[in-house]
């Protein structure tokens, strides 16, 4: 519920592509921020890594002057433009830590400016043009949920939404939506073997978080053909943002190439009578579960 006691508010994802300037992907992004205010967007969730294209296509100590503090520049002007506009935001930053301690994060800033929280990645993938383990230290916050000005708030990033653990952990948090700032696409030259079922595979892992906890999932990814190492095939990042409901109905899905504005509603009346008739939160065997923290059960 949010802090005005409203049953209902309206989520904003934005999908977009990023050049190499990040000074440019900041003024464009709040630009999109905006936008989305004033088509009545509330709570406006920004891609993972805004402020560049996706380094980890390869590996290079040089990229760490990217990052940045947090409090430090994106969440000067996020703070700025949400005090503005009157909406809470979700954004992704690389922190800079420490002297080679960097994250993969985000930080929620509430409606009045005020920054609630970081949420630190925590599923850290490493495959071919997705080198992350080499950037960023695994979170250390766990899974975190924001009692923002609009509603209560869960925050995961790309490679955790395949997770099922993380949903869960933050769904018992008391999260209505749970927010996936995501970075993925195709390796081009597999894109026509293998390129749908990744896509569905994407799509229907994150439906399944709806529907086994009962609430809305929301996704927003990236566009464009990103190409940081020369001569290289890059990513193509398939966009295909979306957002669901409890019953992991999708409710509004973007294209696979161009930038948009998704909006939603978030009704927390649906989402208590979705729970009331699928009770899977209710009917949890707690007492048999402890097995789940092991690696793996021979």
């Amino acid at each position: 519920m949010s802090k005005s006691g409203k049953s209902k508010y309206t989520i904003g994802l934005l999908q977009l592509a990023f050049g190499a300037d990040p000074n440019d992907n900041l003024k464009k992004t709040l630009s999109w921020v905006k936008k989305a205010a004033k088509q009545g967007a509330q709570v406006i969730c920004l891609p993972e890594l805004y402020r560049s294209q996706y380094f980890c296509q390869k590996e290079d100590s040089s990229i760490f002057d990217f990052a940045e503090t947090i409090p430090g520049i994106s969440t000067t002007a996020f703070q700025k433009s949400a005090k503005e506009n009157k909406v809470v935001i979700i954004v992704p930053v690389f922190e800079r830590r420490a002297p080679g301690v960097y994250h993969n994060s985000l930080v929620v800033i509430d409606a009045d400016g005020k920054m609630l929280g970081i949420y630190r990645k925590m599923h850290i993938p490493d495959d071919p043009a997705y080198f992350e383990k080499y950037y960023f230290t695994p979170g250390d916050l766990g899974f975190k949920t924001f009692k923002t000005k609009y509603g209560k708030i869960g925050t995961l990033i790309c490679w955790d939404q395949w997770y099922p653990e993380g949903a869960r952990l933050t769904a018992l948090k008391g999260a209505e939506v749970l927010f996936y700032p995501t970075a993925i696409g195709w390796h081009p030259k597999e894109k026509e073997r293998f390129g749908k079922a990744q896509k569905d595979s994407w799509v229907t892992i994150q439906r399944s978080h709806a529907i086994a906890n009962g609430v809305y999932v929301a996704s927003a990814n990236r566009v464009g053909l990103e190409k940081i190492i020369p001569g290289s095939d890059g990513i193509q990042f398939w966009g295909s943002s979306f957002i669901c409901d409890p019953q992991g109905v999708v409710l509004t899905q973007a294209s696979e190439s161009k930038e948009e504005i998704l909006l939603a509603e978030i009704d927390l009346k649906h989402l208590e009578t979705i729970r009331r008739n699928w009770p899977f939160l209710r009917d949890r065997r707690i007492d048999a579960y402890e097995g789940i923290t092991k690696r793996f059960l021979e």
